[in-house]
């Protein structure tokens, strides 16, 4: 606890911030995952959320514990990059995997959304 005390307040200040930007950004991607319907739209939101949440959480704690120990600290940055690295390709393999039992038991993912094979995003199925 002696440690935190000797923490600058420019640095507690910037730490909390970044904390809680990277918490938001968290918040907002998993919001997604609640909100959107199928399986192709709700990969996309926590991705990005855990992504750029972590990597604000990540400049936060390189922050703090370089002002305590008055070195930069750099074991976030390995983290970073595993995360920034594992993250992207486990949604690719899912979306593949996906697509592929989708392809063998014949169902069109556009379906899911109610919308057919080749309208566009914006149209719907009954035109009024």
């Amino acid at each position: 606890m002696n440690n935190l005390a000797a923490l600058p307040a420019w640095a507690a200040l910037l730490t909390a911030f970044l904390v809680l930007l990277g918490s938001a950004l968290a918040l907002t991607g998993n919001i997604g995952l609640l909100r959107f319907g199928s399986f192709y739209e709700r990969v996309h939101a926590p991705t990005l959320g855990a992504t750029l949440g972590m990597a604000s959480i990540l400049v936060a704690s390189i922050v703090c514990f370089s002002a305590l120990q008055t070195r930069p600290v750099v074991h976030e940055i390995l983290i970073g990059v595993f995360v920034t690295i594992t993250t992207p390709v486990t949604l690719m393999l899912l979306v593949q995997a996906t697509l592929y039992r989708d392809r063998l038991e014949e169902k069109d993912p556009l379906e899911k959304r109610g919308r057919k094979a080749g309208a566009p995003s914006g149209s719907s199925d009954t035109a009024a």
